[in-house]
């Protein structure tokens, strides 16, 4: 219990009972999932800094979906989970995604929140784009590219009603290391997709209304691509962005809640 490293890896680990395993996005880290933990006090919650973000050590080696889905179901193996509910936030999804094709059998359901299957073209060339700035300019690109995601990434009302989360999300992407940052920049730009209809756990998919990166006709698009899935909801919250948990934590545990429970 408490935190270790597994391939280098800040690995989060706390908590009895039925395993959860949270895997964040780009420019986050395991506290994207602070905020759901009320949800998840009868569970054994286990948080994955990846490759190259939060308080992992520096990534050697060229960083991609396969490399990070191997990370996953690796350090399950290392904690001797054999079967686990799935959180993913963002980039975390085509991970998990990638990781319930892989292994099936290790996954028990899967909670996505602002989830897609691979960004659209325009969004690789944008995210290869931030991939490049944070590279060359070093923090003062990171500095821009925080403030220039704070806009674009959550919704008017949270920067209005809600300074904490916004708080949180400029600090999450400003702490990133910025070669850490810009080789997850190209790996989520070259991301592939996964088989998406060979999945057939439960899944939970939720958005926000005002998500560029996720917008709800292309999440209702992806539970379509689900359809083996043995029970699909979506959600979609008012007035909120991409960051879900963060903008709107009391209605994402809510969610995540009921999910778990119905799965038991």
């Amino acid at each position: 219990m408490g935190l270790s490293f597994v391939e280098r890896c800040a690995v989060e680990d706390e908590g009895d009972g039925p395993a959860v395993v949270c895997v964040h996005g780009l420019g986050g880290s395991g506290n994207t999932f602070t905020p759901l933990m009320p949800a998840l006090q009868r569970h054994r919650v286990v948080r994955i800094d990846l490759p190259g973000s939060g308080r992992s050590h520096r990534a050697e080696g060229a960083l991609s979906m396969a490399r990070y889905a191997d990370l996953v179901q690796s350090t399950c193996a290392r904690l001797n989970i054999t079967r686990a509910h799935f959180v993913g936030h963002s980039m975390g999804n085509i991970v998990l995604q990638q990781v319930a094709v892989a292994a099936p059998k290790l996954v028990a359901s899967l909670a996505l929140f602002g989830p897609l299957i691979v960004p659209p073209d325009a969004a690789r060339t944008a995210i290869r784009a931030r991939g490049e700035k944070a590279q060359k300019e070093g923090p003062a690109g990171m500095h821009e590219i925080a403030l220039a995601l704070l806009n674009a990434s959550i919704s008017a009302d949270t920067r209005s009603r809600l300074p904490l989360a916004v708080a949180f999300v400029r600090e999450s992407l400003m702490r990133q290391d910025p070669d850490g940052y810009a080789r997850s920049c190209f790996a989520l730009a070259d991301a592939p997709a996964a088989a998406v209809e060979q999945i057939d756990a439960p899944v939970l998919l939720v958005t926000g209304d005002e998500d560029v990166v996720a917008p709800p006709q292309a999440v209702r698009a992806m539970a379509e691509k689900l359809y083996r899935a043995r029970s699909m909801r979506v959600v979609v919250l008012p007035k909120c962005g991409h960051w879900t948990p963060v903008e709107r934590p009391e209605e994402c545990a809510r969610e995540l809640r009921g999910f778990l429970e119905a799965q038991r």
